[in-house]
Order: structure tokens, then C-alpha cells, then sequence
């Protein structure tokens, strides 16, 4: 156990710093600090010593140097129990430091404020933050390094245990926290910069889906653990969450209530929130497995919801919901009615918290929306990158190719099957009209064999209705399935060697096809 006796507090988020400095001063820890922070516990009446008086140096180049001195580095880097270091501390008057809490200025969070100047970007990177974390992890024998608010509560209390000291133990802990958090910054500084073209300082820094960033020499990823999680896909297989820290998408979610979510659950809440992503009007996607076994568009989430459960009411027992509006009463009693397993929204009316709260093993996750970045999957001996699919089409965009042209609601209909095309798995296709699908055919390796099975999942009749192929069709016999299951109207990317006798075909039995000339693969 060693006591605190002097600690230097220097942060950006001062949440819960008064009151760790007020227990830290009741156990006769000398106060130092700089700045904002020096401000904030004098104003809770706190005696604190500025860090120019401990240094006998004044702050200087804009605050760039401040605590970049050899009175605070020789006080957190000396070894107690040396006695070359103790005389050299002495001979120079340099004062120990026994704890520092510090964290760094929020160089991401300005990464991402819209019009930051490259000057202001560059004037974020903390220097003398990371200095002083590093010094105090590598000397953790003898000096606590506190970097994040979510450590203060437990810190009071081994404090308060020990009558103001702390064991090597949370001393080591507190280490390891904090060489990760300067790896993980000195990543983030280095991913920018990498990315950004030659500017002056007033220049605008470009935004991070830049074609400049598209492939960094290295790639550097460094994401904190958000949770352990129970298991993996199956049982034996071990895993966990992690984060961009941007508190957006599905590893930024909120759970309100029910059971702790599992690899497969957030896999699948990761699928439908991205599919309902896709639409503006109010949408529901159920899925299983991470393919759709139903989705509706309609004026209310209740009706969407009663569209997108009788595409396939079979299927969609034990599934996950995804939500693109808050979820009011009306929808959150219709849905009670199903077993299922997690729904994902925005967020929850109080009304309907109330009732699906009945179902306590029900999770409910809020989720803000993000912009989506790049993809990585890993392979065996490395990592694939890709740009995410966000690759949309309206109706001026469609190419005609058949004969007959398609009606104004075979065109709204095509235009929302292709949108749910695209989050099924690969070969897909999908029978949809009126903003609802009606049968799906997913992950088939033929084509053919993908518009059969969506036909023969279809519970609604499918005659008239659209079919949307993610991929072109290679022979006619796909298009003349989907045609023979009702289909009157066909959208898919073209670009076969065939497409001649494809359109042929669509020709011959009188529906109306469009090309995209945008495939969606999705493996």
C-alpha cells in the first residue's frame, strides 16, 4: 500500500473531480493542477497549487508547454526506493507526485466536428496529457495514473479503506488502463493525419469518408472492450464487444431491459438495424440469422410491423425486430403478442417500455444512428477492408430495358424489394409489393434455386407482385421463375453476357424489367 501524498490533476472531462479531490485532500494529499481544472476545484473551495508554482516556470506557447518540466516528471519518475534517485530529487528540489489524473484532449471528438480548421485540428493533439500518463504507468510501483472518470468511485473507496492510500494491485490495473488509452490515442492521431492531403492551417480539415482515407498504409484499430459476452455463436467458442468509442450503431447501444444480449443477438440486431436504416417512411425488419424474414414499409409502426410478421409469421418466431422510429404503445402491444427475442428502435415510448416490460427476458436496446464506416472482416493471416454498401438508386436512375414499362407502383414496389435485396445474403432474391415483401429467397447458391425458394417461402399470394435479384441473372430460367411466381415486374444490375436473351425473356412473357448497374453482394 503506498499513500497518496501529492496528486496533479489536469483534465478535459471534469465530471467527478471535485469529489475525488475533496477525498484526496481529506487524507492530506497535496493539491497541484493547471488551468480549467485548477479553476473548477478552487470554486469548490479546495486549496490547489498551480502548476507554474510548483514548476517555478510559467505556462507558455499558448499552454503547449506546462507541465513538460523536469519538477513534474522527475516527481512522477523517480524510484522510492533508490537511493541515486532520491538524492538527485533533492539536490534539484523536485517534489514527489504520488498520483496523476489526467485525461487527454478530445482529439477524435474534434476529428469529427463539422469545418474544423487543420490549425485547430493540429492544436488538439495533447502532448504534455500523454507525457505524464505514460511517466506515471511506467512507475506504477510508486504512483497511481488515473485517466477516466469511471474509475473515481472505486478509487474513493480503497481510499477511504485504507485511510488514503492505495494497493499495487489497482496501481497496476490503473497502468495497464493507461498505456492502452495513449496506444489507442496515439492510433487516432495517427489514422487522421495519414489521411489528410497537404493543408494550410486554415484550410478544412476533409471529412473521414474522404477518398483519402480509403487505404491507410497500415491499419490500426484500436477499439475498447465494451462487454464479455456469455459465448460466442456456439457455446465453446469464447468472445466480447468492442467499440469505436463513437456511441453510435449497435456497439453503442443502450439496453433497457431483458436478458444479457449474445454474439448472435447483436449480430442480428447489427442486420435489421442497417436494413431499416435503408428506408425514410416508418419501416420494420424482422430477422433471423441475419437474413430478413420480413419488412414493411407503412404510415405507422404498427401497421409496418403487421406487414413485415405476415411475410413469414413462422419464421419470425424467436427473431429480432428492428425499428427505424421510436416504438409507441399500439405497436409495442401487437408485438407482445410474439416471441421474440430483441427489438431495436431509437427509442421507446414510456407506454410502450410499460407494456413490453411484462416480458422480462425481452431485450430492448436503443441505438443511435451513425454515419458507417469501413468494413473489416478478418480472414485466415489477415484482415479484409471494404467501403461500407451505402450505394442507393432512385427511380430516375433506372434503366429500362424491356418492352413494357413499368408502372408507377411496380416501380415503387421494385424500388423498395431492391432496398431489402441488398441485406440478404447472397444469392437473393425478393417477391415484394406495396411496401411489403412476400417471400424471400436467401443464400442460395443458384440463382434459380433462390427465386424457387422465395417463391415457395411466400405465405401472401404473390401474383401481381415485383422481384428485385441482387446479382444479374445468368440465364433466363431465374427471371422466368420469378415471372412464373407472379412476378410482373423485375429489377436487378444487368451486366450478364446474356442479358440479351434475359431481356428476351422478360420480353416474351411481358414484364417490364430494370437495370441497376449496382450489384449487392452480400457474403
Amino acid at each position: 500500500m503506498k499513500p497518496v501524498q501529492r496528486a496533479l490533476l489536469s483534465v478535459t472531462d471534469k465530471s467527478g473531480i471535485v469529489d475525488l479531490a475533496r477525498v484526496l485532500h481529506s487524507y492530506g494529499a497535496e493539491l497541484v493542477s493547471t488551468g480549467g481544472t485548477a479553476r473548477v476545484l478552487r470554486e469548490a473551495g479546495l486549496p490547489v497549487l498551480d502548476i507554474a508554482e510548483l514548476t517555478g516556470f510559467p505556462e507558455m506557447l499558448d499552454g503547449r508547454v506546462k507541465t513538460l518540466h523536469p519538477r513534474v516528471h522527475g516527481g512522477i519518475l523517480h524510484i522510492r526506493s533508490n537511493p541515486e534517485h532520491r538524492k538527485a530529487i533533492a539536490a534539484h528540489d523536485i517534489q514527489p507526485i504520488d498520483m496523476v489524473v489526467v485525461n487527454l484532449y478530445e482529439f477524435e471528438a474534434t476529428l469529427r466536428k463539422p469545418g474544423i480548421t487543420f490549425s485547430e485540428l493540429i492544436e488538439n493533439i495533447d502532448i504534455g496529457g500523454p507525457s505524464m500518463v505514460r511517466s506515471a504507468a511506467k512507475n506504477f510501483e510508486d504512483v497511481a495514473v488515473v485517466t477516466s472518470p469511471t474509475d473515481y468511485s472505486a478509487l474513493v473507496q480503497e481510499l477511504g479503506a485504507n485511510e488514503g492510500k492505495l494497493s499495487r494491485a489497482t496501481r497496476w490495473r490503473l497502468a495497464q488502463k493507461a498505456f492502452a488509452l495513449t496506444a489507442a490515442y496515439d492510433i487516432a492521431i495517427a489514422n487522421a493525419l495519414e489521411a489528410i492531403p497537404t493543408l494550410n492551417a486554415e484550410d478544412t480539415v476533409p471529412p473521414a469518408s474522404s477518398d483519402v482515407q480509403k487505404f491507410p498504409s497500415t491499419l490500426r484499430l484500436a477499439y475498447p472492450l465494451v462487454m464479455p459476452l456469455r459465448y460466442g455463436e456456439n457455446p465453446h467458442q469464447w468472445a466480447a464487444l468492442y467499440s469505436d468509442s463513437s456511441q453510435t450503431g449497435i456497439a453503442g447501444l443502450r439496453q433497457l431491459q431483458g436478458k444479457e444480449l449474445s454474439y448472435n443477438n447483436l449480430v442480428d440486431l447489427d442486420a435489421c438495424w442497417d436494413l431499416v436504416q435503408e428506408f425514410s417512411d416508418p419501416a420494420v425488419a424482422i430477422i433471423k440469422h441475419t437474413n430478413p424474414c420480413g419488412v414493411a414499409t407503412a404510415g405507422s409502426i404498427l401497421n409496418a410491423y403487421q406487414n413485415a410478421l405476415a411475410t413469414d409469421p413462422v419464421s419470425a418466431f424467436g427473431g429480432v425486430i428492428g425499428i427505424n422510429r421510436e416504438v409507441d404503445g399500439e405497436a409495442a402491444a401487437e408485438i407482445s403478442k410474439l416471441f421474440v427475442e430483441a427489438i431495436v428502435a431509437p427509442s421507446f415510448s414510456e407506454t410502450a417500455k410499460g407494456i413490453l416490460s411484462a416480458k422480462k427476458n425481452l431485450r430492448l436496446v436503443e441505438v443511435r444512428s451513425g454515419k458507417p464506416g469501413a468494413r473489416v472482416k478478418q480472414i485466415s493471416g489477415g484482415l479484409l477492408l471494404q467501403a461500407t454498401d451505402d450505394a442507393q438508386i432512385q427511380a430516375g436512375d433506372l434503366q429500362i430495358v424491356s418492352k413494357r414499362k413499368p408502372t408507377q407502383d411496380e416501380i415503387e414496389a421494385m424500388l423498395f424489394a431492391w432496398r431489402v435485396c441488398k441485406h440478404v445474403k447472397s444469392n437473393a432474391i425478393v417477391y415484394a409489393r406495396n411496401g411489403q415483401t412476400l417471400g424471400i429467397g436467401a443464400g442460395q447458391m443458384s440463382r434459380v434455386d433462390a427465386a424457387k425458394f422465395g417463391a415457395m417461402k411466400a405465405v401472401l399470394p404473390l401474383s401481381p407482385c415485383v422481384a428485385a435479384s441482387d446479382a444479374f441473372f445468368p440465364f433466363p430460367d431465374g427471371l422466368e421463375t420469378a415471372i412464373a411466381a407472379g412476378a410482373t415486374a423485375v429489377i436487378q444490375p444487368g451486366g450478364s453476357v446474356r442479358d440479351a436473351e434475359v431481356i428476351a425473356a422478360a420480353d416474351r412473357l411481358n414484364a417490364a424489367m430494370a437495370f441497376t448497374g449496382i450489384r449487392h453482394f452480400r457474403h
